[in-house]
């Protein structure tokens, strides 16, 4: 059963429920009010015949029913019956109908009585007189209420009908409204294949929970979408940057071996191999990284990672591997809740991401002491790496984060090209993002900006 039907049963039977309450509850209202309505009027003759017959000794019970026809309307099948002290009957309307011994002294003991017996309604009432204490009872047919009540239940049974399918189509089309955006989000998930991981569902026009769906899900295809980058940049490169070096080394080796040389040429040939070999180890443990990233790309679990802490833990690192003051840390806009100062991510691929960045400014600023600057903002984290190398060149800075591109007055320097490339996509993951800044003549700042993500 789809979500719709669902939805407008369970609307319709909560509609229908309530009507039927309410229906139940007139029906009991209507049945109550009748019921004593003709209490009231049968009461009206009970005091009628205590005023006209118990006041006004002289009159008979021929001139109390002409006084009751004149005044008061007829009911179907009346009775009155007037009982003294020893409960014989004064008068009667009807002499075929008496009430036993029973009734008439629970009547002097109750004062007023009213009761249901079969299709009559009885009113007994207790009058004080200077003759005596009588007891009048007066009892009657309700000939209009079968008809009424029968009415009113199928008045009931059809408004019920009626508005619980009125209920029903009109929860089709709440749901179908409701749940339109739904379907559009469906219909634009089903466009989406291995292929075009770029697409994304576009978002809601209300912050609801689906506006918070479709943003968990473009979450998980930018992550997808990054992984399968990261896989096809390890199998379109790999081949292809192990097999030059390699193929520079054997041409080397058989370029010696064709004849005998003198130590220099040797000394030569030697040296472009090991640089060769370096390039390949370099290519290698990039490769290496970059699939072992990948691996944990895939399976990496995100929870809050204290920056602060992660950058001392690194500038522990590199003051063992360069010497103390050579990464000068420098901290700004500190908060005061420390719970500032986490981020969603990835702790380990963290750790590579920002290591890179330290790696590159070390490496290619001649290894002169590099700043990191840090700033924590109610809405974002900022990392900034600051080196004094040669700068990028402002043609470089848009292509330096794509794979094994190295900038041109870079190149003669040791590197794969790979580690930006795998700096970039793990900040992605971390909800974050990198920016290349510089003049192109001197010094380069790596800025990297994590947002917060603010609660829905």
């Amino acid at each position: 059963m789809k979500i719709k039907t669902r939805l407008s049963l369970y609307f319709t039977l909560i509609s229908s429920g309530a009507l039927l309450l309410v229906l139940v509850a007139v029906y009991l209202a209507v049945y109550s009010f009748s019921r004593e309505d003709f209490y009231d009027r049968l009461t009206d003759r009970a005091n009628v015949a205590s005023q006209l017959y118990l006041k006004a000794d002289e009159i008979n019970a021929d001139s109390l029913m002409q006084v009751q026809q004149r005044y008061l309307d007829k009911l179907h099948g009346e009775v009155i019956k007037v009982y003294d002290d020893d409960n014989r009957s004064a008068f009667n309307t009807h002499n075929d109908i008496f009430w036993r011994d029973t009734i008439i002294e629970q009547v002097r003991k109750e004062k007023f009585l009213k009761y249901q017996d079969g299709d009559r309604q009885v009113v007994g009432k207790l009058y004080h007189d200077n003759q005596g204490d009588f007891v009048i009872l007066v009892s009657a047919y309700d000939r209009s209420f079968p008809s009424r009540i029968t009415m009113l239940s199928q008045i009931a049974s059809v408004l019920f009908i009626t508005f619980t399918a009125v209920l029903f189509f009109a929860g089709q089309l709440f749901a179908n409204r409701a749940l339109a955006p739904i379907k559009q989000v469906i219909t634009q998930m089903g466009q989406i294949r291995s292929s075009n991981l770029h697409m994304r569902v576009k978002g809601a026009k209300n912050k609801d929970e689906i506006d918070e769906l479709i943003s968990n899900f473009n979450s998980l295809l930018e992550r997808l979408e990054n992984a399968f980058e990261l896989q096809q940049t390890f199998v379109a490169n790999a081949s292809h940057e192990l097999r030059t070096p390699l193929t520079s080394i054997m041409g080397e080796v058989e370029v010696a071996l064709t004849k005998a040389r003198n130590t220099n040429e040797y000394e030569r040939i030697l040296a472009s191999i090991s640089a060769d070999a370096m390039r390949l180890q370099e290519t290698i443990t990039s490769l290496m990284e970059l699939a072992q990233v990948d691996m944990n790309y895939t399976q990496a679990k995100i929870s809050a990672v204290r920056v602060d802490e992660l950058l001392w833990e690194l500038h522990e690192a590199w003051s063992e591997k360069k010497g103390p003051g050579k990464l000068d840390l420098q901290f700004g806009n500190m908060p005061e809740d420390e719970a500032d100062l986490d981020i969603q991510g990835n702790k380990p691929l963290l750790y590579i991401a920002l290591n890179n960045i330290i790696d590159n400014a070390f490496k290619y600023s001649g290894n002169q002491a590099v700043t990191v600057k840090f700033e924590a903002l109610p809405t974002a984290i900022n990392i900034a790496v600051v080196d004094k190398g040669p700068g990028i060149p402002l043609a470089d800075q848009q292509k330096i984060l794509r794979p094994f591109y190295r900038a041109g007055n870079l190149k003669k320097l040791p590197g794969s090209g790979l580690g930006l490339y795998i700096t970039d996509k793990i900040i992605q993951l971390c909800n974050g993002r990198i920016q290349v800044i510089s003049d192109g003549k001197a010094g380069s700042t790596f800025a990297v900006n994590f947002e917060k993500k603010a609660a829905l």
